[in-house]
């Protein structure tokens, strides 16, 4: 059986946002069962490694449920949104939360939940056993504060095929938790991380800026997804080369986006795996991969640009992802613009003064042989510049950004075996008058897919998201972060038998550690044949 037929099989992925609930070691079971010796008809939760949502304490919460929905095919679920009452007007946070149930069999699903036409949400589903699976995702959305304060519609959709076949129908509930400012309508709690106003970008790509607007951030959810050859972006090679994904460019993707037709700023993808990826979902039965039940957002400061668009004129905003090939589906970017405003003046003015395009410089080398292999080295670097006259000053930003990305890709006759090797980086510099902050982005993807004796298909793979984050200001650090949430797994079955016949086994490991200016998160979970076999916090 050829490998590109193998990780097809996959089919019908997802996407996600937010962070899968787990809460403390000791709250997910006072006793683990035996490991068995294979895969049953049921098996653990899905659980994270990545600590809880924080949340205020000592003040008023309000909850409100904004979508309860049964998803059995691709009819969206369509609601209304009401602001809370007793929360008072501004809050200090807000935190969605979906728990959701499904039984039987069926794919990974894509999500998406929008209110008032703002994408506040993107979710892939775990896959269920027969007996059936619940979760929880959670996400803090308080940087939509300006789209919940009103009135809105809300859209939820999350694609299925309920049919003979595949009989999972899932079955969630949205709900969003307001926490009140410690005054009932005062400022709420740093303000640098909360926009006073929020646009989604329109199918027609224009947007009209407030005139004041003196930061500008966008926010890109670009996921490869659809089952197709772009969900797995990162394994393509050059057209000509005998393997059944090609790109023309190879497997670099680069995430762009343009302001009136200029490059306004580059990133790397996250090379998310789903909950049935590398044709293996006993890899990810209990633990998923990095980000697969949390799309994070690709974020652009597009602050140097504020001058041009501050002229009240509709502008051009759009996004693409380069190397993907013309006319392909199977990438979403759905663009939210969050702007902050000055108080002090009705319009800002400034000019962009600086913009570098190093250009892309992208190489993807076939090598044939037994096995054939792709060597691909890739980069690309952009400064833009400008200022703003504001009413405390005129202020300078400068934002330098690089991406790079290193991989080498094997495979043996009919695509078994097929490994790959990679890296990719994307690190940043965004300089604001005399604070800068500078964050270095790594991703990381190991993985073997070999189909043995016997049909046995085995998969190993070890996935990372890693950053660091530094804030300067006059040459002194304000604020620091370090991120390393790491993922291994090695899973075997037998394919083309009955689900029931496959003799599945599988182990998979999350460590997740985050040191910050605030403290230490660690921890670590472990799991064989769908059994939680260790829950270790290390802070």
């Amino acid at each position: 059986m050829g490998q590109r037929t193998i990780m097809s099989m996959i089919t019908g992925l997802v996407l996600a946002a937010g962070v899968l609930a787990g809460g403390p070691a000791a709250a997910i079971a006072a006793e683990r069962p035996a490991v068995p010796a294979e895969f049953g008809s049921d098996w653990h939760d899905p659980v994270s490694a990545a600590p809880p949502v924080p949340r205020p304490e000592g003040v008023r919460s309000c909850e409100v449920t904004v979508a309860r929905a049964q998803f059995r095919d691709f009819t969206p679920y369509r609601g209304s949104y009401t602001p809370p009452e007793g929360c008072g007007s501004r809050w200090s946070a807000v935190v969605l939360r979906l728990d959701g149930n499904v039984k039987g069999r069926q794919y990974d699903r894509l999500g998406h939940l929008s209110i008032g036409g703002v994408e506040v949400f993107r979710t892939s589903t775990p896959q269920p056993s027969p007996e059936g699976i619940t979760w929880s995702v959670e996400k803090d959305v308080t940087r939509y504060s300006d789209t919940l304060s009103r009135p809105q519609p809300v859209e939820m959709l999350i694609g299925n095929v309920v049919n003979d076949t595949y009989t999972g129908v899932i079955d969630v509930t949205v709900t969003l938790t307001f926490y009140a400012t410690r005054a009932p309508d005062g400022p709420a709690p740093d303000p640098a991380t909360t926009p006073e106003r929020v646009l989604p970008l329109g199918a027609d790509g224009t947007v009209t800026t407030p005139r004041n607007t003196e930061r500008l951030l966008a926010e890109v959810y670009a996921t490869g997804s659809g089952g197709g050859c772009e969900e797995y972006w990162y394994m393509s090679v050059p057209t000509g080369a005998p393997y059944s994904c090609t790109a023309a460019d190879g497997p670099h993707r680069e995430v762009r986006i343009t302001v009136d037709g200029r490059l306004a700023g580059i990133a790397a993808p996250f090379p998310t795996v789903w909950t049935g990826g590398w044709s293996n979902p006993f890899l990810w039965y209990v633990i998923p991969g990095p980000r697969a039940l949390d799309v994070k957002p690709v974020v652009y400061d597009l602050t140097p640009f504020a001058g041009l668009l501050n002229d009240g004129r509709p502008h051009r905003v759009e996004v693409s992802v380069a190397g993907a090939p013309a006319g392909q589906q199977g990438w979403s970017t759905p663009t939210n613009l969050l702007l902050w405003q000055d108080e002090g003046r009705d319009v800002v003015t400034g000019a962009l003064t600086r913009h570098e395009d190093g250009g892309l410089a992208n190489s993807s080398v076939h090598t044939p042989g037994a096995p054939h292999r792709l060597d691909t080295t890739a980069a690309h670097r952009l400064t833009v510049a400008g200022y703003l006259d504001t009413s405390h000053g005129r202020v300078t930003t400068s934002v330098t950004r690089s991406v790079g990305h290193t991989s080498v890709h094997r495979w043996g006759a009919d695509e078994n075996p097929d490994a790959l090797d990679a890296t990719w980086t994307d690190h940043e510099t965004v300089t604001t008058g005399a604070t800068t902050t500078r964050t270095r982005r790594t991703y990381t993807m190991d993985g073997e897919t070999t189909l043995g004796a016997g049909d046995r298909l085995r998969t190993v793979l070890s996935l990372a998201d890693r950053a660091r984050t530094d804030v300067e200001r006059d040459g002194r650090r304000l604020t620091f972060s370090r991120l390393d949430n790491t993922y291994t797994g090695d899973a075997t079955f037998t394919l083309g038998v009955p689900r029931d016949q496959r003799r599945a086994v599988g182990t998979s490991m999350e460590r997740y550690r985050l040191h910050d200016s605030a403290g230490c998160h660690d921890r670590t979970l472990r799991t064989a044949q769908g059994a939680l076999t260790e829950d270790r916090a290390r802070c």
